[in-house]
């Protein structure tokens, strides 16, 4: 079972930020742009960690050079169930460096871009401060 599963299944956040490594990628379910940086990505671990409430994951799937994960899951956003699965790739540290989530229905989808946007502008201010989160697009 790798650390990040271990993490979201226990709500660790503190275990969770430290398996990021500083220039990490955040791709969302629902943003075209990915996120750049430790300090968005953990940010926006945080709001998911508040959205998706009963996650638990069903399966993993790891490369043949354990670089790369597919943890698949089950969740609930307002009152909806989601599937999805979180894609990790680790750098040369087994840090990591990309995190990729996608998730399904379309209703699913848009229950969780609501409930993540809402959520957005307290990402921001984790992320960057309250001077610059304003600054920042989304």
């Amino acid at each position: 079972m790798h650390p990040f599963r271990r993490a979201v299944e226990a709500g660790d956040i503190a275990a969770l930020e430290a398996l990021f490594a500083e220039d990490a990628v955040f791709t969302s379910p629902v943003v075209f742009k990915p996120y750049e940086g430790k300090a968005i990505t953990a940010a926006i671990v945080r709001g998911a960690a508040r959205v998706f409430q009963d996650i638990r994951y069903v399966r993993e799937t790891v490369s043949t050079d354990g670089r790369d994960h597919a943890l698949m899951f089950k969740a609930t956003v307002d009152g909806l169930q989601v599937h999805g699965c979180d894609f990790l790739h680790l750098d040369d540290n087994g840090l990591i460096d990309d995190l990729t989530v996608m998730v399904r229905p379309l209703s699913a989808a848009k229950a969780v871009a609501e409930a993540m946007g809402a959520q957005f502008d307290q990402i921001q201010r984790e992320a960057f401060g309250a001077e610059t989160a304003a600054a920042e697009p989304r």
